[in-house]
């Protein structure tokens, strides 16, 4: 279901070009677009993300989809020596390197032009392996979540932030009105790509949520899986276990 949502309908790129193209266009201006869409509370979804992660004291950790770096650089409370953002849009990621120099984490974070897919390490080599905003942007997501089961260290931690759709009254209403009409007007007006909005709004309302999510995971071999609905519904953290 997730494949057949693409940025640009009227394109013949793949669904992984198209995102790619579609991130590229908007790097610069995402982190505070961002900021103005979720009213700030992606940085609360990502402070919990950062403590489930933080309670295994891992040594490694892959943050996948990393874009300008958000979530990788707050790993770095957790105090792991080795953090790695991955992603595909050379343009994120040069937004979060500035960041991440900034802050002076450039030890701790190195920020990695790869695909999800094609991880480009080796079989169990992260102690935990996390993903905020992402998954529902892999062409193949069964592929994608196989090759972070590679990847992550038996015994490892996976999570997922990633938006859901609220199934009670008014907040399901309330969020359909919000992701079809508001949101994509935000990104036509203050986008440079009049497109990258509705599709953000589109392949959230596609994306297998809840315990459709679980199954998957369930598929592919993680263990222990358990989701935590965030405010009202509307985003949902998943932990699973390898």
């Amino acid at each position: 279901m997730t494949e057949k949502v693409k940025p640009y309908k009227n394109s013949d790129l793949g669904k992984k070009e198209q995102v790619t193209k579609m991130f590229d266009t908007i790097s610069k201006e995402y982190d505070g677009l961002n900021r103005v869409i979720s009213f700030g509370i992606d940085i609360k979804w990502r402070n919990k993300v950062v403590e489930i992660i933080g309670k295994t004291k891992p040594y490694s950790i892959l943050d996948i989809a990393t874009g300008t770096g958000d979530l990788a650089i707050n790993l770095a409370k957790t105090k792991a020596s080795k953090i790695v953002g991955l992603d595909i849009s050379e343009g994120m990621l040069n937004v979060g390197r500035k960041k991440i120099e900034k802050l002076e984490l450039s030890n701790t974070i190195q920020m990695v032009l790869g695909d999800s897919e094609k991880i480009p390490f080796s079989d169990n080599s992260f102690d935990a392996i996390t993903v905020a905003f992402g998954v529902r942007n892999f062409e193949n997501l069964e592929k994608g979540l196989s090759e972070i089961y590679r990847v992550l260290k038996p015994g490892g931690t996976f999570a997922v932030l990633e938006t859901s759709v609220p199934t009670k009254t008014p907040y399901k209403q309330g969020y359909k009105f919000y992701s079809t009409k508001i949101l994509p007007t935000i990104g036509k007006l203050f986008s440079k790509d009049k497109l990258a909005y509705k599709y953000l709004s589109d392949s959230a309302a596609a994306f297998p949520y809840g315990i459709a999510f679980n199954n998957i995971l369930n598929k592919i071999g993680f263990i222990d899986i358990t989701n935590k609905p965030q405010t009202f519904g509307v985003a949902t953290i998943y932990v699973a276990k390898k």
